[in-house]
């Protein structure tokens, strides 16, 4: 009688630890998948900008699995190159706001004083814009659909996120009986970081930087969708829904594509962070 109850409570709590992994492969498999139409796309397919008007609005066929737009050009070109464009501005928008995050926030919480003060100081200003609002002044400057002040505003709204995160997490850490007996052990920075720091702050950042992909790629798509930043006939996704709207009663492929790959790219972005976030 007391081993059957025994069973059914350490059974219990093991199956959602089997359905984390299980949701990581699922997300990490739908990742790789995207990733290669971008990668591997641009390189076989053709020009997403080459326009043949004989072809317009195509249907789906084996030839063009995703049809033709209003300029005869491929759709499924278009989202190769749409989906590159997204996911390596997003990853270049989160590693610039991750490396500043984190060297700034463990900066505040190591030196304090004069530093702590002026980078709150600084971080509580941007958290009072909205973010959005931001990356919009940025982009406005933009000049001829470039990326970089796109770039710009993204890594500056994402980055005040990492550091009020790192800086309160690093504080506890710095005043741990740990860190205070590397201190008396003369251990050094280097050895904190490496053993203290580091091991606590990496499951935060991968929840972080997990989402920050996801805010990135909407944020542009928001972007494009209004028309703001990049510009026609660049393959973008936000871009893509918008210049197909007019035509969503006769060719719905054109709507449905880009949304399918943001649809995609938002669940597998958010799969990585729940298994991340759970440990």
């Amino acid at each position: 009688m007391t081993a059957t109850p025994l069973l059914e409570a350490t059974a219990t709590p093991a199956a959602p630890a089997r359905r984390r992994p299980a949701v990581r492969r699922v997300a990490a498999a739908g990742l790789v998948g995207l990733a290669a139409l971008a990668l591997v796309g641009p390189l076989v397919l053709p020009d997403p900008t080459a326009q043949d008007l004989a072809r317009y609005l195509e249907p789906p066929s084996l030839d063009e699995p995703l049809g033709r737009d209003d300029y005869g050009r491929s759709v499924l070109a278009r989202l190769a190159h749409a989906t590159r464009l997204s996911l390596l501005l997003a990853a270049g928008c989160v590693a610039t706001a991750l490396v500043l995050g984190t060297v700034t926030g463990i900066a505040s919480a190591w030196f304090g004083g004069w530093v702590d003060g002026v980078l709150r100081a600084l971080s509580e200003t941007l958290v009072a814009i909205p973010g959005l609002l931001v990356v919009l002044l940025v982009a406005a400057l933009a000049t001829g659909g470039s990326l970089w002040p796109l770039y710009l505003g993204l890594a500056l709204a994402q980055w005040v996120e990492y550091f009020r995160v790192v800086r309160a997490r690093s504080g506890l850490v710095l005043g741990s009986p740990a860190v205070e007996a590397a201190g008396l052990l003369r251990l050094g920075a280097p050895h904190v970081v490496r053993r203290h720091l580091w091991p606590d702050l990496r499951p935060l950042l991968t929840t972080l930087a997990s989402l920050g992909m996801v805010t990135s790629v909407l944020a542009m798509s928001t972007l494009g969708f209004v028309k703001v930043g990049l510009r026609p006939p660049r393959a973008e996704l936000g871009l893509m829904i918008t210049e197909s709207f007019p035509f969503y009663d006769v060719a719905p492929w054109l709507t449905l594509a880009p949304i399918g790959v943001l649809f995609l790219l938002t669940l597998c972005f958010l799969g990585l962070r729940s298994t991340e976030g759970a440990r």
